[in-house]
Formats: structure tokens, sequence, C-alpha cells
């Protein structure tokens, strides 16, 4: 987001037009941008659209900064704009990084620790937007599940921008003098072009990458373009003070609603973006007249000004209150709390860090930038180091098939006669369960005759394949392979999959009713079996909405098999593990072995038959494999089996364990497809 103190000159909205003008109602502006941020996080669960405001903003004034210069001529020194820029940016988030640091390493359990260490060194980077969309991570999930870093990925990016945006300028203007082009033409056409090409790559990406898109820097330069944009032409815009009330109370009502009326979980940041920074953008049209002259007020001035501590401060707080009252959500009192910690830590933090370094001159500053970054983001980054060494040495070998120490699903077994320690640590640690992902990444590549598809083939024979499976759906399937990798390997299988993050494979919409995009990306990977039909396909066969008995078979899923069975390829539908309301790992880790408080009883999570079994419409070609045995016990699903854990978040169940539910797979899977 944008750091926040005097509003940068700019030119008016209206009247007569001074370069020299300021624009208090910006600063509201930016105020009520993060206060919707804070708001929509503590208490609604759901992104407000103020983020977007912030790259607008900055747009307009960093782009409009620059470009005024170049438009008048003046030499443009890299070295000193990214020095002012930066000198903004880093003290503050160097700081919270710190603190952010101390209290993940104390106050949270380890099993967070290695997740927050990949965050926070991303952070510190001003990588952390990359990081998240590798990851592929849901922002709109649980946030006491978050790391303490993860709101850093829009200061990553507005960063990124930091570093382009004075040299775009600087290679427009000289291309444009160099050919006796006018410097704000050229400018404007520049920065048309990255407005459209980015907005067109935004919603192409959300359509069929929406959780990657989300992070990724280039579908959101359009925003900050867009901004630039506006700062050059604004001084051109012409209304009357009542066309510019209506338009000013419009954008305000736009940003307060925006949240509450878009379901932003899987369309941001494509075109439903438009709404939050074109609301931005009558706010800044408007100038002081109508919702103005509110957002020129002392108050919202000062919500303005401590804006940027207040965005960084509430997520840490706001993680770490979670985890310590051990409840999903804060609650009115508890949000209560939340908020007024924020402000306090944000207070302080203007007036004790931003406000001194503001008043601090030096003749070098390229030198001041370095003592900013050194004496900022160092200290964090040595913490972060130690506190690695110490998750390192805790991380313990992968559970390989066979592990009578840690047998996993093989003590479910009726006849398992157990040889090892029943005592010995868990694997994987606590501290590394949430990495212990089936990560198949290497092995994947985008299909030519179906872009939005990519196809992974993680296990594959040396020569020709006795038989071909694909796997198709979301991380439910993925995570599978480790149980499939042994049966696969030992008859000479070749293992693909079509993956696509919250998208079970159904020809209607099963987790979002108002997203079409998966169902496209379904309809995309049936033609692609239809051209290239593998033996069999694996799939879903039921999904759960949340905790508790919510199992169900969807007739998109129905459908889906029918679409298959038409083609004539077998299906293998696999029935899915519970959903939890916590991370069973992290009760395991509070409670211990054989807690009564994490073993929840099978009967709350698990209707004795599965719901496809109700179903009279199932086609022929359908096979169902249920694990549920191997997963739970007769009476109880624990969070830990055979000294593994099971679980590596609140429904995904870790690569260990899945590894050994091989020798179940194995026994069943080749009977169901009469192989």
């Amino acid at each position: 987001m944008t750091s926040s103190g005097a509003p940068p000159t700019a030119v008016a909205a209206s009247g007569t037009r001074t370069r020299s003008e300021r624009r208090p109602e910006i600063e509201g502006l930016r105020g009520l941008a993060a206060v919707l941020v804070v708001v929509y996080h503590v208490w609604v669960g759901r992104v407000s659209g103020g983020v977007d405001v912030f790259f607008l903003l900055s747009g307009f004034f960093v782009l409009g900064m620059v470009a005024r210069r170049a438009m008048r001529g003046e030499r443009l020194d890299l070295g000193a704009t990214w020095t002012k820029l930066f000198w903004r940016l880093v003290p503050t988030a160097g700081l919270v990084l710190l603190a952010s640091t101390v209290a993940a390493a104390v106050l949270l359990p380890p099993s967070t620790w290695a997740r927050n260490l990949r965050e926070l060194f991303a952070s510190g980077l001003f990588v952390e937007n990359w990081r998240l969309a590798t990851d592929a991570v849901d922002y709109y999930a649980n946030h006491g599940s978050a790391s303490v870093a993860q709101h850093f990925w829009s200061l990553s990016i507005q960063a990124q921008f930091y570093l382009a945006a004075p040299l775009l300028v600087l290679l427009v203007a000289w291309w444009a003098r160099s050919r006796g082009v006018d410097v704000r033409s050229a400018l404007l056409v520049a920065l048309s072009a990255v407005f459209v090409v980015s907005f067109v790559h935004s919603v192409h990406a959300t359509a069929t990458d929406q959780a990657f898109a989300y992070f990724d820097t280039r579908t959101r330069l359009w925003e900050f373009a867009l901004g630039g944009v506006l700062a050059l032409v604004l001084d051109r815009v012409q209304l009357g003070r009542r066309a510019r009330a209506v338009l000013g109370w419009a954008g305000v009502i736009g940003l307060v609603t925006c949240g509450a009326v878009l379901d932003v979980g899987a369309a941001f940041p494509g075109y439903l973006a438009l709404w939050p920074v074109l609301s931005a953008v009558a706010v800044l049209v408007a100038g002081r007249a109508g919702a103005g002259e509110r957002l020129a007020s002392p108050t919202a001035q000062y919500l303005g000004s401590i804006s940027y501590p207040l965005y960084l401060w509430h997520w840490p707080v706001l993680v770490v209150f979670l985890v310590l009252a051990g409840t999903p959500t804060p609650g009115l009192v508890g949000g209560v709390v939340v908020v007024a910690v924020s402000v306090t830590l944000a207070v302080a933090t203007h007036h004790l860090v931003e406000e001194p370094l503001r008043r601090v001159t030096l003749p070098r500053p390229a030198g001041l930038a370095s003592l900013a970054v050194a004496a900022t983001l160092v200290p964090a980054m040595l913490g972060l180091g130690i506190w690695a060494i110490v998750v390192a040495a805790d991380r313990g070998a992968p559970v390989a098939v066979g592990d009578q120490d840690h047998p996993g699903a093989a003590v479910l077994v009726a006849d398992h006669e157990s040889t090892g320690d029943p005592s010995a640590p868990v694997q994987p640690s606590t501290a590394r369960v949430q990495d212990d992902w089936a990560e198949y990444r290497d092995a994947c590549a985008p299909l030519p005759d179906h872009p939005v598809l990519e196809q992974c083939v993680p296990i594959a024979p040396q020569g020709e394949p006795q038989r071909r499976i694909t796997v198709v759906g979301d991380s439910h399937m993925q995570q599978l392979l480790p149980a499939l990798e042994p049966i696969a390997r030992e008859r000479g299988w070749q293992v693909s999959t079509l993956v696509r993050a919250r998208c079970p494979f159904s020809l209607a919409s099963e987790t979002d009713p108002n997203d079409a995009t998966c169902v496209d990306w379904n309809a995309a990977a049936v033609e692609h079996l239809a051209a290239d039909p593998p033996d069999a396909v694996v799939v879903s066969a039921t999904r759960d909405v949340r905790a508790g008995l919510t199992e169900q078979t969807p007739d998109g899923f129905v459908a889906g098999w029918r679409a298959l069975d038409e083609l004539g390829i077998p299906v293998v539908a696999v029935r899915d593990n519970p959903r939890y309301d916590h991370r069973p790992s992290e009760c395991f880790e509070t409670y211990g072995r054989g807690a009564a408080q994490c073993d929840i009883p099978r009967a709350e999570l698990l209707a004795p038959d599965p719901p496809y079994a109700l179903r009279d419409d199932v086609p022929s070609n359908v096979a169902f494999l249920d694990l549920s045995n191997e997963i739970c016990t007769p009476g109880t699903c624990p969070p830990e089996i055979g000294n593994v854990l099971v679980y590596l978040d609140d429904n995904h169940l870790s690569a260990s364990y899945s590894r050994t539910m091989s020798t179940a797979v194995g026994a069943q899977l080749p009977g169901l497809l009469n192989w």
C-alpha cells in the first residue's frame, strides 16, 4: 500500500488548477481504504478492494510526480528518486517484520514456523507476492492459519512498481525527446498500453488460475498505470460542482459497498477490480466537492497519516490473536481488541518512527537509503536466519513406505504386526508438517491444444507405459499421488494430472455458483481426454463443504462421469477425506497423542454410507474407492496414526501420510479397474 504522510503535490480536480495545490481529500481517501481493509479482514473475512485503491493512488502520485519532472525537462536522478520512495517504505516495514519475527517465534506454535519463515524472508526481499503466487495461497481462507507476513504481498508489488515506474518514465521521455515527440503524449500512450496489456492479462489469468493471478504483479500493473494516466489528464477534466459532488459520493459508496456486494474470492483481480479502482477515480475527479469535504476533515486526514503502519500492523496482530484465542474468527469483542492494538501500534509508529525519520535530511541520499535498509531489514533478516537454523534442525526425514517406526495407515490393517517403536517422534514434525505437500511441479507443462490446462506427468516408467491414468480435479486429488506412486511404478503405469485449485472435476460450478471458469476448465479437460483418452481417470466422488457432516456427491460430478462414460473411459471416483474446523496437527501439538480433544468421533465427520451410494444415476463406468478406513479408525478420526501426522492443514493429507496409504490403494485399485 501507499506510505502515508502529507499528500504530494497534484493538479486540482476543478476550478483554477495549479501544480502546487494540495489534495487533502486524497489523504482521507487513503485512510478510508485502510479502514476498509482492516474492518473487512477483522470482522467480515473478505476482501474490501482497499488494496486496489492503494495501487491506484501509488500510480497517481509516483507516476504523476516523475512525469511532471520529465515534462518540465528536469534531469531524472533514478538514485535520488528511488531513495525518496523507499525511505518512506522501508523503515516501517522493517520494524513490523522484526516485531512479527519475534512474535511468531515466541507466540505461535512450531507447526506454523516453516511457513512464517518463508514468508518473512520473502517479505524482507519484497517478493512475498511471488512466494504466495507460487504456493497458490487462498487469501480468503482462515486468517488463523495464515502467516504473519502474508499481507506484505501488496507491499512487495508496490516496491516492484517503485523500481520500475521511474525507469519507465525516464526511457519514454528519452525516446520522445530524441524523436521530437511531446513527452506528455508519449507517456499517455505508454501508460495506456501498460493499462490495456495488464488488464487483458488480469482478466485472462484470473479466469484460468485465480489463486496465482491474485498475487501476480502483472495482473495489477493496470491499476498503477490508470493512476498515472489520471495524473496526466486530470487537469483537463472540467465538471460542475454538482456533478463532482454526485461523482464523489458515488465513488465513496462504491468503495464502502464493494466487498459486501461482490464475492471477490474467486474473481479478483480481473474485471471486477474495476469496481474499487473506478470508485477511487471518481473520488479523485470529484476533488473537494461532496464526499471530498468529509475526506478532507481532520479525522480523515489523521487516519490517512497512519494508514500505512495501520495496514502493516493489523494483520500480524489479527493472526496472533486468532492463534492465541484458538478461534477462526475474532468476534465482535475480539475484533475490537485487534483493532485497538493495531491502531495503538500504528499511532506509535507514525509519531516515533515515521515523523522523526521524515525530518532527517542528509546530503547523500544513496547513503541514507542504505542506512535505512541496514537499520531496519538487517536485524529482521538476522533474526530470521537464527530461527531458520532452529526450524531446520527439527526437519526430520521423509517417511518411507515400510518404515517400522512410522507405519501410518498400515496400523489400521487388521493383520498388521508392529515391530517399531509406538512412541517414536511423529513425522513430519509439527514444525514441518505444513510443508509436507505432494508437490510435482517439475513435471508440468501447458497443453498446446488447451492453453488453460496444465498437464503434469509425475509418475512415468522408463519405456512404454503398461497403463495410462489421468488424475483430474483439485488439490484433493493431487494429495493422493504419493499413495498412487508405489503401485504405479511397480506395474509400469504412467500417472498424469490435470489439476486446478478449488476446481473438482464437475460439469457444474461446485465451489462458487457464480464462477464459470471452473466449469470452462473442466469442459476443456473433457475435450483433452476425448482427444487423447487414457486407460482410466481418477476423480473425486464427494466433497465436503465445511467441517461436519456436509459430504455430498453433487449433480455436476455425476454429469462429468457420464461425459467420460460416453467416451468409453473408466472412472475411479475417490471418496474425499473429512474437513475440520481446526488444524489437527496444532491440536496434536497442544494436547499430545491420544487426546480426546483431538480425536474427533468419526460419526461427526463421516456418514455411515457415502452419498454416492444413495444415488441411482451413477453411470456404469464408475467404480468407487473409499479410503475412509485408512484415514479414520472405526471410532475416531485422530490427527496422528502410526506415528505419522495425517493432515498438513485443516483438510489436506500430508504427503507422508498419503504415502503410507499406498498399500491399501495398491490392493484395491487394480481390482476396481479389472487390471
